[in-house]
């Protein structure tokens, strides 16, 4: 049997860094309720820093 994706209003995403370009976090979106871009400032294992991170997809 094939199985089918189910494209919800739920994604899933990963968070990048933008001062090392790591993808260091993965987290769950609505799309209806947040249409733009995830933008969070996290903590970055390779900076040792709170830095800026933005949604990108998974690969």
């Amino acid at each position: 049997m094939a199985s089918s994706k189910k494209k919800g209003p739920v994604e899933k995403i990963a968070l990048q860094c933008t001062e090392c370009k790591q993808k260091n976090y993965t987290t769950q979106k609505n799309r209806r309720n947040t249409p733009n871009k995830l933008e969070l400032m996290k903590y970055c294992p390779f900076e040792h820093n709170h830095t800026l991170h933005l949604e990108t997809k998974i690969k």
